[in-house]
């Protein structure tokens, strides 16, 4: 009777916890984002000259030029942030470090709210040329995506601290998808540039 008992009780509360594993409908998003931001990016970098590439609204604002740069430069970042959250231990606490940032990265990164200056790793020089940074982003993309599809790991348990205290731990997961995100973001920036008076023509 006790055994019964015991067994009816393991039956009836079963292991708490979320599956680390990316779902298909996270895979499916990550891939659609990286798809989205790629297309996004590179038209909107297509057909500018060199004048335009390397105009600046004011001193102190980035050119197309040096904010395509900076999206180049903070992918090779980010992505770098998934691979070392990949090689850290397992966080056992993930769920409850990570909770709610996968919605506040989709709800801030791409809609460009909130300001925040670059970690001078990612300050762009302004000197990568448009074939150079093009280049770049395509090499890099590829890398980004076959994870994207092929990881069968349970990568929301790895995770790696954001150097701003408003995201705080984030996840593999978060980290990857806040790639496309922060690109999108930036290809609002360069659509501002573009449609700044003076900009030329």
């Amino acid at each position: 009777m006790k055994r019964l008992f015991l067994l009816s009780v393991v039956t009836l509360c079963p292991i708490v916890g979320g599956d680390a594993h990316m779902s298909v409908e996270e895979r499916t998003k990550a891939l659609n984002w990286l798809e989205e931001s790629r297309k996004e990016f590179l038209a909107a970098i297509d057909g500018v000259s060199e004048e335009q590439w390397k105009w600046k609204p004011a001193p102190e604002r980035w050119s197309v030029g040096e904010t395509a740069e900076h999206i180049v430069l903070a992918e090779a970042l980010l992505f770098g942030s998934v691979e070392k959250a990949m090689a850290s231990p397992e966080n056992a606490n993930w769920e409850e470090q990570t909770k709610g940032k996968t919605e506040f990265i989709v709800q801030v990164m791409a809609p460009r709210l909130g300001k925040a200056k670059a970690p001078e790793p990612i300050v762009p020089s302004g000197k990568l040329t448009q074939a150079e940074v093009k280049e770049r982003f395509e090499k890099q993309r590829i890398t980004i995506v076959k994870f994207a599809s092929d990881t069968s790991e349970p990568i929301k348990e790895h995770t790696v601290q954001h150097p701003f205290p408003v995201f705080g731990t984030l996840n593999a997961y978060q980290w990857l998808i806040y790639v496309p995100l922060h690109t999108m973001r930036h290809d609002k920036q360069i659509a501002e540039v573009k449609a700044t008076p003076g900009f030329p023509k």
